[in-house]
């Protein structure tokens, strides 16, 4: 992953690197998006988006393609990034994190070993079933319009959501 390496400035640390890159895509369909209940890895038994870690060498929204269809069998086309998310966490691994939105798509969504997908209604999006910070920063982005992606910083202790800012800044993830 060294040449995913870069260093950024967030509220609670001026030189913070994080150890891990990450994306989640958020495949819409009319008034329903693409959820899974995550069986293996980061976030196991929680439910999320299809998305996973770079690659050597990868770019962000060609990792988050390439998981989609890994996890749940959808060739995604026509994706862009909507939220640079910043996870800052004083007791572990340090994340960055891209969520990325798509209307089209082929292929029909299918369980694996990593994930279970499901169509849910936006009204119905089950947040309690999430990681915390979701309902924080999801709303916004499955109603965003903006060619921009919002960047968000959010403050954890042993997986505790402490703080959460937004910021004006532009996203670093075309320079990946």
């Amino acid at each position: 992953m060294a040449d995913h390496r870069v260093t950024l400035t967030t509220p609670w640390v001026d030189q913070w690197v994080p150890d891990f890159i990450g994306t989640l895509m958020f495949v819409r369909r009319a008034d329903e998006v693409l959820l899974i209940h995550k069986k293996t890895g980061h976030g196991a038994g929680r439910i999320n988006a299809p998305g996973g870690k770079l690659e050597r060498g990868e770019g962000v929204v060609a990792g988050a393609c390439r998981e989609t269809l890994e996890e749940v069998g959808l060739t995604v086309t026509q994706a862009r990034v909507a939220a640079e998310l910043r996870f800052v966490e004083l007791n572990g691994p340090q994340w960055l994190g891209f969520a990325l939105l798509a209307n089209h798509y082929a292929g029909e969504e299918v369980e694996t070993r990593e994930a279970r997908p499901f169509w849910c209604p936006i009204a119905e999006i089950p947040y309690t079933d999430m990681w915390a910070d979701d309902v924080l920063w999801l709303p916004a982005l499955l109603r965003s319009t903006h060619t921009q992606p919002m960047v968000g910083n959010f403050l954890f202790d042993q997986g505790c959501l402490l703080e959460h800012r937004f910021d004006e800044c532009e996203s670093v993830w075309s320079q990946l």
